[in-house]
């Protein structure tokens, strides 16, 4: 674990996103309601708000980051489902992490929700859209 002790506290966002491809028909289930195991998006925006918060509990080297705010949302596209996530935090180290993660985990939600009426899907794409706060800032688009 990197010691951070010395680094002053300042306001860290980072935002990421995931695909989850899938067929036309898994898109119709959604929509009408005929998912088997519930209505896969909001149960995948709880579970990528809650793995956000429990980024350090996951993942060895990341330190326990108290979050201020998370949101995901999740778009429903023709052959595509599409989660970004947003976290913010005031401490000494950025949120990435967090927001990889909650992307990450949604998309593995949404996967096992629709796994019994979807063979063909996808997890295609898991990546850092930006950063802000301390010594470096990052932007994708």
């Amino acid at each position: 674990m990197r010691d951070v002790s010395e680094k002053s506290n300042t306001k860290r966002w980072a935002s990421a996103e995931a695909i989850v491809k899938v067929n036309e028909e898994t898109i119709k289930a959604i929509k009408e309601g005929r998912s088997p195991k519930g209505d896969p998006i909001e149960v995948a925006k709880i579970a990528g708000i809650l793995s956000a918060k429990n980024t350090s509990n996951i993942i060895p080297y990341c330190h326990p980051v108290p979050i201020d705010w998370v949101n995901v949302e999740i778009e429903l596209r023709e052959n595509e489902i599409y989660i970004k996530s947003e976290v913010k935090a005031f401490w000494k180290t950025g949120v990435e992490m967090e927001a990889l993660l909650s992307v990450a985990i949604s998309a593995l939600t949404i996967y096992d929700m629709l796994k019994p009426i979807d063979k063909t899907m996808e997890i295609s794409s898991i990546r850092l859209i930006g950063k802000r706060g301390g010594k470096s800032d990052f932007s994708l688009k």
